[in-house]
C-alpha cells in the first residue's frame, strides 16, 4: 500500500489525523523547554519544516485542545512530566506572515489587516469575555472587521496577549511564523523602510517587556539585525543554520532517511536521493530537504522508474541568484565556475543582515546565498570564514538554469546587434557566422566546468543558452526536446512558414569538437529529425551540430531544401 506523504499539508494536527507519513520531530519540544526565553528566532532555508514545527508547537501547548492522541507513540509522549505540565496547558497563539505581499505598500498593508482580521476570528470568544477589558474588546472587534487604524493594528498582537491572559489567567505562548517574507517582498518592490516600520512595531511591540507573553517562538529565513527588529527584547535568544541547539529538528537526518526508506522499501535509492537532496549542513548535523525527499518518494511510488528533479527550485524564488549573478565580477565568475565544478570558496559569512543591504555588495550575497540554502558549510575557519559548496545537483541544476537565463538577459541586452546576426546567421544556415558570434558570446560569459557529473548534465548549460537565445525572438516558435522524426531534437525552431531547424547539442573536450559534431549530425540522421520537419511541410530545413567545451564551440550545418541535399560544414 501507498504512503501518504504530506505534501503541501504543514498543519501537524490534520497530519497526524489523516495518517500522513510524520518523520518524529516532538523531540524539539523538550528541547526548547530545557532552556526557554522570552524570544527564540530561528531561521532556516525555505522548505525544511519551519511551518510544520511551529504548527506541531501549537497543537501541544494550546489550552483550547485536546490533542494528547496526536502525540500517542511520538518521542514526546516518553516525557510525561514534561506533558502534565505543558501539553494543553498554555493560551497560544499561531501566525504566519507567509502570505503579507504585493506589489506597493498599500496592497502588502491590506493583507496583513486580512491576516489579523482572520487571527481575531480563530480567538473571537475574547469579543465577548468579561474577563477581558471593555475598551480592549471594542478595539478587538474593529481588528476583527477590519476596521481598526494603522496603530492598533501594529499593537494588535499585544492587545490579544492582554486579553488571552485576562481570560485564562496564564501567559500566553506566541508563534511568528515567516516574519521576514512581508521585509523580503517589501525589499524586491520598493517600500522596505514602510514595512519595516509596521513590522518592527508590531512584533518589537510585543515582545518587548510583555508581562502577557509566556515566550515566544519566531521563524524567519534571514536573520534581520536585531537593532531593526528586536530592540529592547529581553533575552532575545537566535537559532541560525550555524548553531548547533536545533540542529537535528529542521531537516531531515540521516537516521530519519535510513528509517524513512526502510518504510517505503526505497532503500536501493538511498545514495541517489543523498546525491540530489542531502549536503546541507546545520550546526554539526548533516541535513536532507524534506520537501524535496518526499516529493521524490511520492514519484518514485507512481513509477519506480522516475528521474529526481529540482523540486526546490519550483517553489522558491530565484531572484537572490540573480542579483548575484549581475553584480559578479571576473573574479566572482571565476568563483562560481569552481563551486559548479565541485570545489569549494572560503568567504567571510554575516548570519546578520537586513533585507535593505542585501544586494548592495557581492560579500552581502555570499552570505544570502549561504543562509538560504543555496551554498553550505564544508569547514568552518576563524573569525567567521566558512568553506562553501554547492550542497548537492539539485542546487548545481538550479545554478546552471539561472546562470543560463542571466547569461541570455545579458547577451539580448547588452549585444543586440551581436545577437540579431547570430538569429539571422541561423535562419539563413550560415554556420561558421553563427559559431563565431557563440564563441564571443561564451567567452564574456561564465563557462560550466563541471567534472562532477556526466557529459549530457553538461550539455545542458548550453543546450539552455541556446535554447534561451532562441526563445527571446518572437517571430519564431521554439520549442525544446521536441519529438521530431523518431526522436526528440535537442531545439526545434519553426523560423518562418517554409524555413525550420533542429539542433543537436554535444559537450566533447577541447580537441574533439569536430568529433562531436559527427556525433550530433549522425544522432539528428539516425533519429530522422528533418524528415520529420519536412511532414511538417516546411520547405527550407537546417540540421545543426553544435559542440562545446568550456568556452569554445564547433557549429555545423546541413541544409534540405524540397529534397534537395545540400551540406555546408
Amino acid at each position: 500500500m501507498d504512503i501518504k506523504f504530506p505534501l503541501g499539508y504543514d498543519d501537524f494536527s490534520r497530519i497526524r489525523e489523516e495518517n500522513f507519513y510524520y518523520v518524529d520531530k516532538t523531540g524539539f519540544i523538550r528541547e526548547l523547554l530545557s532552556k526557554t526565553f522570552q524570544a527564540n528566532l530561528i531561521t532556516r532555508p525555505r522548505r525544511f519544516g519551519k511551518t510544520l514545527t511551529l504548527s506541531m508547537l501549537k497543537d501541544f501547548f494550546d489550552i483550547s485542545r485536546d490533542s494528547r492522541q496526536h502525540f500517542e507513540g511520538l518521542k514526546i509522549s516518553e516525557e510525561t512530566e514534561l506533558c502534565r505540565e505543558w501539553m494543553n496547558q498554555w493560551p497560544t497563539l499561531f501566525l504566519t506572515l507567509k502570505s503579507v505581499e504585493g506589489n506597493d505598500f498599500g496592497t502588502a498593508f491590506e493583507r496583513l489587516k486580512i491576516l489579523v482580521a482572520n487571527l481575531c476570528k480563530t480567538v473571537a470568544f475574547l469579543e465577548n469575555s468579561q474577563k477581558a477589558d471593555a475598551d480592549d474588546r471594542i478595539l478587538f472587534k474593529a481588528l476583527k472587521g477590519q476596521k481598526a487604524d494603522s496603530a492598533n493594528l501594529t499593537d494588535s498582537l499585544l492587545l490579544l496577549t492582554r486579553m488571552m491572559n485576562a481570560h485564562y489567567g496564564k501567559p500566553v505562548i506566541l508563534l511568528i511564523d515567516e516574519y521576514d517574507v512581508p521585509l523580503a517582498k517589501a525589499g524586491e518592490h520598493g517600500y522596505y523602510t514602510e514595512m519595516l516600520d509596521v513590522i518592527r512595531a508590531m512584533i518589537g511591540t510585543v515582545l518587548k517587556t510583555n508581562p502577557y507573553l509566556k515566550f515566544a517562538v519566531v521563524t524567519g529565513c534571514l536573520r534581520i539585525s536585531k537593532e531593526s527588529i528586536f530592540t529592547g527584547t529581553n533575552h532575545f535568544v537566535p537559532d541560525t543554520i550555524i548553531d548547533e541547539r536545533f540542529d537535528e529538528y529542521i531537516g531531515f537526518t540521516e537516521a530519519d532517511m535510513k528509517l524513512l526508506l526502510e518504510r517505503t522499501g526505497f532503500s536501493e535509492y538511498a545514495e541517489h536521493i543523498r546525491a540530489w537532496y542531502d549536503g546541507y549542513r546545520f550546526g554539526n548535523v548533516d541535513v536532507y530537504c524534506p520537501w524535496d525527499v518526499l516529493n521524490y518518494l511520492n514519484a518514485l511510488q507512481k513509477n519506480p522508474n522516475a528521474k529526481p528533479r529540482a523540486y526546490w527550485a519550483n517553489t522558491s524564488e530565484n531572484s537572490i541568484l540573480k542579483k548575484f549573478f549581475r553584480k559578479a565580477g571576473r573574479t566572482t565568475k571565476a568563483e562560481i565556475e569552481k563551486l559548479i565544478a565541485g570545489d569549494s570558496v572560503r568567504k567571510k559569512i554575516s548570519v546578520q543582515l537586513t533585507y535593505e543591504e542585501l544586494d548592495k555588495t557581492i560579500g552581502n550575497l555570499w552570505s544570502v546565498l549561504y543562509l538560504t540554502g543555496y551554498l553550505t558549510a564544508k569547514a568552518a575557519e576563524e573569525d567567521g570564514i566558512l568553506e562553501l559548496v554547492i550542497p548537492n545537483q539539485e542546487i548545481r541544476e538550479i545554478f546552471i538554469t539561472q546562470i543560463s537565463e542571466w547569461f541570455t538577459e545579458a547577451v539580448v541586452g547588452g549585444q543586440q546587434e551581436k545577437w540579431d546576426s547570430f538569429c539571422k546567421a541561423l535562419e539563413q544556415g550560415d554556420a561558421q557566422r553563427a559559431e563565431s558570434l557563440f564563441t564571443a558570446f561564451l567567452k564574456n560569459g561564465i563557462s560550466v566546468r563541471d567534472t562532477a557529473v556526466a557529459d549530457s548534465k553538461k550539455e545542458n548549460f548550453y543546450h539552455g543558452v541556446l535554447l534561451g537565445l532562441m526563445m527571446c525572438r518572437d517571430d519564431w516558435n521554439v520549442f525544446s526536446n521536441h519529438e521530431d522524426g523518431d526522436g526528440y531534437s535537442d531545439i526545434h525552431v519553426e523560423a518562418g512558414e517554409d524555413t525550420a531547424f533542429v539542433m543537436e547539442v554535444k559537450y566533447a573536450e577541447k580537441d574533439a569538437l569536430d568529433a562531436g559534431c559527427k556525433k550530433a549530425m549522425k544522432q539528428m540522421e539516425e533519429k530522422r529529425y528533418v524528415e520529420g520537419l519536412a511532414d511538417l511541410g516546411f520547405r527550407t530545413i537546417y540540421a545543426y551540430g553544435v559542440a562545446c567545451y568550456k568556452k569554445h564551440c564547433k557549429i555545423v550545418c546541413k541544409t534540405v531544401i524540397c529534397g534537395e541535399d545540400e551540406s555546408r560544414l
